[in-house]
């Protein structure tokens, strides 16, 4: 399934050749593809798709969200995971804002609540959020 859902959005990417022109397409495509690949990955360390959207535009982006379980991220996890995916930029990116996102939420001495929400927005500026517990309001 998650692969007819990848194939799926690199044909629609690739569709975009008559409305963007080439060195933006290009590289939309490639940067979109790149963090294609990424989904597999992350899925093997327990976080599982939840949602995937994709916008087709001048500007192509590509929206997913991801949950886990915070036993599976602790510090020494997280840096064994940045190892063994030292130079490949956005789980490297991914890695480090669930990182930082787990080291900013102890400073603020609040109980850290379930569950863990990965959101991956891709388009020309990649984004990655990450959410420690159910948001009430979306923003």
């Amino acid at each position: 399934m998650l692969e007819e859902i990848l194939d799926s959005a690199r044909k629609a990417v690739a569709g975009l050749a008559t409305t963007v022109g080439e060195g933006t397409k290009d590289r939309t495509n490639k940067l979109i593809e790149d963090w294609l690949d990424i989904f597999p990955t992350l899925g093997t360390y327990g976080l599982e798709i939840t949602s995937f959207s994709m916008a087709l535009a001048l500007s192509p982006s590509l929206n997913v969200e991801l949950l886990g379980q915070h036993s599976d991220w602790n510090e020494e996890a997280i840096k064994e995971r940045l190892v063994a995916h030292k130079g490949e930029t956005a789980l490297t990116m991914v890695f480090t804002a669930i990182r930082t996102a787990y080291r900013l939420q102890r400073q603020t001495r609040a109980p850290l609540r379930d569950p863990l929400i990965l959101k991956v927005i891709v388009r020309i500026t990649p984004e990655v959020r990450v959410v420690l517990g159910q948001p009430v309001l979306e923003d």
